[in-house]
């Protein structure tokens, strides 16, 4: 039943794609801003409480509804886990702005590609020249999948639509509490950490199976280590490693160079690796999705 749940989900979330201000990431960072200003004191205790008020209590609520409706009338609980998958994921948001870009790149219309990457990755493109659009896409794409999609379908694999909701919505509170330093958001970044500690493991994992195997590993263990963010880096290093091209390299930002570390093997970014990229994110999908449903006929079959 879990993977029939996810295939629906996926399916509509690619068919009819929700509006961005209905899905559950939107409203609730608003709700997690509103916790902050109103509990926010400086301590980490008080980070704690707010965080499981934001984001442990709606977990367990969901998980309790889908369990009870388990036992008392299944396809009700299918409805709500196809529904809490709809509201968390993102299905198309790496794929369309992603080829956009690439048309654009190949019509050697670089403002137009300045300012859809702009859009989408919320960050100014201006200064940017045709080889670093198509490396900052490649990267937006590989992140958007993982953190949109392919954790979200790993948590949903081990704990059902309450993994699914509590990895979004730890994820919403993250952002919305993640300028803050002080104590009050240590807490909330840590449980964070740990609950997309496994996630980007399994993403590179996937972009390394379905992709350059050999040159991904190479990237991973020798180069993700240099990145800032530890998930973003093993996640990035794999997914470059698996496509043979080269990302991270500084970048112009707001009159002055921003320093980041080299990753991946072989040619510079361009147009053909970011269409490239979207294949290797739809063949890393596939094969999640075929991992799922050989857990489910081994279910079926110890039953």
């Amino acid at each position: 039943m879990s993977f029939l749940i996810l295939l629906a989900a996926l399916l509509l979330t690619y068919y009819r794609p929700l509006p961005p201000k209905f899905a559950i990431g939107h409203g609730h960072k608003r709700f997690s801003q509103l916790l902050e200003r109103s509990l926010n004191d400086g301590r980490a205790r008080h980070g704690a409480i707010a965080w499981a008020l934001s984001a442990l209590l709606p977990t367990l609520l969901i998980g309790v509804a889908y369990y009870a409706l388990w036992h008392i009338a299944p396809p009700l609980a299918a409805l709500l886990g196809i529904l809490v998958l709809y509201l968390a994921m993102d299905f198309r948001g790496f794929s369309t702005p992603a080829e956009a870009i690439a048309a654009a790149l190949r019509d050697n219309n670089v403002q137009e590609a300045r300012e859809r990457l702009g859009i989408w990755n919320g960050q100014p493109a201006e200064a940017y020249s045709a080889a670093e659009i198509a490396r900052v896409a490649i990267e937006t794409a590989l992140m958007r999948a993982h953190y949109n999609l392919y954790a979200l379908v790993f948590w949903f694999m081990l704990l059902g639509p309450a993994g699914a909701a509590l990895y979004r919505l730890a994820q919403s509170v993250d952002q919305a509490w993640g300028g803050q330093e002080a104590a009050f958001n240590r807490v909330p970044r840590q449980i964070f950490y740990w609950l997309d500690w496994l996630p980007a493991r399994f993403t590179a994992i996937g972009f390394a199976v379905v992709g350059d195997f050999e040159d991904a590993l190479y990237c991973w263990r020798t180069q993700a280590v240099a990145w800032k963010n530890e998930a973003m880096g093993i996640m990035l290093a794999s997914g470059a490693g698996a496509l043979g091209v080269r990302l991270g390299e500084p970048l112009p930002f707001k009159g002055i160079v921003e320093y980041r570390p080299e990753l991946g093997l072989g040619d510079a970014a361009d147009a053909d690796y970011l269409m490239s990229t979207v294949g290797l994110i739809w063949r890393t999908l596939v094969l999640m999705l075929a991992l799922m449903l050989l857990m489910t006929f081994a279910n079926w079959l110890g039953n």
